[in-house]
């Protein structure tokens, strides 16, 4: 996912601030499995939901106001309730930030922890 580091993006020090590498994350994490799976809304129709059990962030360098950035995503084969995923922050050629998520499936309405459907465990095989 190509992304441009915006100026309200930015501390006092002129990087980017920590925090939102993660909304980046959820930005590339979603745009990783719309493509697996369709629209978004799909997994809510199909009474699945997912939450963030882990989170884990290393910050190489600094990303700064106007630097252009890749996400990169790779989605490991989900466990019974979890699914993996790990990112890299490119800037050019350049690692500047490495991440991992830790996602649960939860029932829609309960959010009850409940197993991935088969239907989406073929949806990840058939794109990796």
């Amino acid at each position: 996912m190509p992304l441009r580091v915006r100026y309200v993006e930015c501390d006092m020090q002129g990087r980017a601030f920590n925090g939102h590498y993660l909304t980046w994350i959820d930005m590339a994490h979603t745009e990783a499995l719309s493509s697996v799976a369709g629209d978004f809304r799909v997994f809510a129709e199909r009474g699945i939901d997912f939450v963030v059990a882990a989170a884990e962030l290393q910050f190489r360098r600094p990303a700064r106001f106007n630097d252009d950035l890749v996400v990169n995503v790779a989605i490991e084969p989900p466990g019974r309730t979890s699914l993996r995923s790990r990112y890299t922050f490119d800037r050019g050629t350049e690692l500047i930030a490495e991440a991992t998520m830790t996602h649960v499936c939860v029932d829609a309405t309960t959010f009850e922890k409940q197993p991935w459907p088969d239907w989406f465990r073929n949806q990840l095989a058939a794109h990796s």
